[in-house]
């Protein structure tokens, strides 16, 4: 037999090593005791399996049967002379020949391997499969023989270490694809890991990887401040807001939020001080904002404060300076709300007493058992006390208890949104990086330059406008100064609008390496936002003369005053341009909203618009009824100066809304000083829908009865 070639190891060590999996043992799978010795490797066959399979692979051990007769020994290399047969038709490895067997010997030998009953595999208890002793040294492995001196063969990929060619014995079988044809010793591959593998998961999203590296969230800890600060929220927000009414109820039910979760995080929360500060100052901004449904009930005015105070409190609790950043707060908060939870879970399941969850929750539902009991009874006995304890406890009917449970998850959200995002905040700072410089003089500059020269005409004619006054108007456009007035407000709304965003991306993206390409960067963008600027005054000139012939409205006060306010930032955009230092823009914007929104809460726009209103009813015996007829509570001090049917048509909803008495929790001062007014007037001035026939269009004549 001939001599074993060597194995070829700078090929093999080359080939990545494949990965194995093997299913772990179940109860509906039993597990198997392995065949082998202790200690004896593994082997199975190397497969290729897909990216992105799911499941298991199950590989059965290949283990050969012990003989009984000692195993075929390799004799020496000068024995083996015999010459090749001619099937043979590979040259020998190092003048090496393999002898044929001769046709009389025993027939060859058929795959033996032992396969357990159960064909289910398992690792052994060391599952890296070492490299099988070689006496020899080459690196090749002999399996053992069978009796009749043959070699045992079973299944294993073919050798690539370029060995000779395997001369089957008279009358054998022809070879499988999968056998070695080398010699009598058959090389098996260098052996790999048998483990056991867990179920495929899918390549990490751009979102995961952002947070697993920015935003890992808080370590697991233990304590009941947490838990008690959630709590704190759910009831606070279900105990005091009111969701049907504007009241001082927002501002309470949010006071005891922030009040429980600054309590739970002043010893976690990690911030630098100039950002704690700033944190504070948005805090301090959200509850501005909510105190205005205190002082006003103008719907708009109430909507768009708690609009304005939920994104404070985002920033509040989330950070960031940039654009990006800021509407990242918008969308982590919700996440954290849920993200949040587990956390939240284990504080109570961390704590020395893990029943306390079951325990609040009874005393809880005892209170409440006691206080309705005992309120009912007591409340019977005495007609003074059930009305006090009417006005202090809400009807429990089906809505105010959807109200509750609804107002107490939102509360219960927002603070463990809060707790979790404050004691480990996200690095927001990746998310504001520099725009790539992509786009050179010839891509920017011709289409700002248009623009620019596309805004010059306009502010032209406007000046010939503002000039020329109406008789230029009437000539030119064919309308009358109102209607011209209201044709192009919101037009030049749009256009502020989509300015501020072309100048946002120029000053992004454009390239200013070169000292030309600064110099002509500043000049456009500096005239356009001087031209920017006179388009909103024109806008707000337009919309003023538009009230001042027709009528004022408090919806229309709160779009000068967003228009205003566009062109403060378009002031901020120019200065920032000096030299080029902007990230301070966004929250001087955001800071900006806030005081227009405190701003037109002092100003009382509906009583403001009904006061303009009706100064224009006695100049011009004209008044749109309708219109006042719609406003709230606010507009009842104005509204009670007006002569009959016209007060008693525009007082009619408005009595009728402030017919049902506030609990203290949704007390309002615009509601407050209305029902003040009314009580002053004495029950016949307020009329109903009899007395609104007469206001059968929009501008009523002053005479008419």
């Amino acid at each position: 037999m001939a001599e074993t070639p060597p194995v070829n190891r700078a090929a093999s060590d080359t080939e990545p090593a494949p990965q194995l999996l093997v299913m772990p043992p179940t109860p509906a799978i039993p597990s198997m005791v392995w065949p082998g010795r202790a200690g004896e490797p593994a082997w199975a066959i190397p497969v290729q399996i897909a990216p992105g399979t799911q499941g298991y692979a199950v590989f059965l051990p290949m283990v050969p049967v012990p003989q009984q007769a000692p195993a075929a020994t390799t004799p020496k290399p000068a024995e083996a002379t015999s010459k090749p047969t001619e099937d043979a038709t590979s040259k020998p490895a190092e003048g090496a020949t393999s002898k044929p067997a001769e046709a009389g010997d025993a027939k060859p030998a058929k795959p033996v391997a032992t396969t357990p009953a159960n064909p289910v595999a398992t690792t052994p208890a060391n599952p890296v499969a070492a490299r099988p002793a070689d006496a020899s040294g080459d690196g090749a492995t002999t399996v053992p023989a069978q009796a009749n001196g043959g070699a045992a063969t079973f299944p294993v990929p073919a050798p690539t270490n370029g060995g000779a060619t395997a001369v089957p014995a008279a009358g054998a079988r022809p070879p499988r694809p999968w056998e070695d044809r080398g010699a009598a010793a058959i090389h098996i591959p260098p052996p790999v890991t048998i483990g056991i593998a867990g179920p495929y998961r899918p390549a990490p999203t751009p979102w995961q990887t952002w947070r697993d590296k920015h935003w890992r969230g808080p370590s697991a800890a233990k304590g009941r401040a947490v838990p008690a600060a959630v709590l704190t929220g759910a009831l606070g927000l279900a105990i005091f807001v009111p969701l049907t009414r504007s009241g001082i109820g927002w501002f309470l039910g949010w006071l005891v939020l922030v009040a429980g979760i600054v309590a739970a995080v002043r010893r976690t929360a990690v911030l630098e001080r100039s950002e704690r500060w700033t944190r504070i100052g948005f805090a301090a901004a959200a509850l501005a904002l909510l105190a205005i449904p205190a002082f006003r009930n103008a719907w708009w005015l109430v909507t768009f404060s708690v609009l304005g105070a939920l994104g404070c409190s985002a920033l509040a609790v989330v950070g960031g300076r940039g654009i990006r950043s800021i509407l990242f707060s918008a969308v982590a908060v919700p996440y954290a709300a849920v993200r949040g939870l587990p956390w939240v879970r284990n504080h109570l399941h961390a704590t020395h007493n893990p029943g306390i969850a079951r325990r609040v929750g009874f005393s809880i539902g005892l209170t409440l058992l006691v206080l309705l009991i005992f309120g009912g009874l007591l409340s019977s006995a005495d007609v003074a006390f059930s009305t006090l304890l009417g006005r202090a406890v809400p009807d429990l009917d089906g809505g105010s208890v959807f109200s509750w449970i609804f107002l107490a998850v939102m509360g219960a959200l927002i603070a463990v949104a809060g707790t979790y995002t404050l004691s480990a905040p996200p690095t927001t700072s990746s998310l504001d990086t520099d725009g790539r410089r992509r786009f050179g003089l010839v891509e920017w500059a011709p289409a700002t330059s248009a623009l620019m020269l596309l805004f010059v005409g306009f502010v032209v004619v406007q000046f010939a406008v503002l000039f020329g006054g109406r008789r230029h108007v009437l000539t030119t456009s064919g309308l009358s100064y109102a209607q011209y007035a209201r044709s192009g407000f919101w037009q030049l709304v749009a256009v502020t609008l989509l300015t501020v965003a072309v100048l946002g991306a120029v000053a992004r993206w454009a390239r200013r390496d070169r000292p030309i390409e600064r110099l002509l960067l500043r000049i456009l963008l500096g005239l356009l936002c001087g031209l920017s600027v006179v388009i909103v005054a024109s806008a707000l000139s337009r919309m003023w003369t538009y009230q001042k012939v027709y009528s004022f409205t408090g919806e229309r006060i709160f779009v000068m005053s967003f228009e205003l306010l566009l062109g403060v930032v378009f002031v901020m955009i120019a200065a920032a341009g000096v030299r080029w230092r902007g990230r301070w823009i966004p929250r001087a914007t955001v800071g900006l909203t806030v005081l227009m929104l405190l701003g037109l809460a002092v100003l009382d726009p509906e009583n403001y618009a009904a006061d303009r209103n009706i100064v224009r009813y006695e100049q011009a015996g004209k008044i749109d009824a309708w219109y006042l007829r719609a406003l709230s509570a606010d507009a009842t001090p104005a509204l009670t100066r007006l002569p009959d049917p016209v007060r008693r048509c525009t007082l009619s909803w408005i009595a009728d809304d402030l017919a049902k008495p506030d609990p203290w929790y949704a007390w309002n001062l615009g509601r407050s000083q209305a029902r003040k007014a009314l009580a002053d007037l004495g029950p016949n001035a307020v009329g109903n829908h009899a007395d609104c026939r007469a206001a059968d269009q929009f501008d009523l004549p002053k005479t008419r009865r």
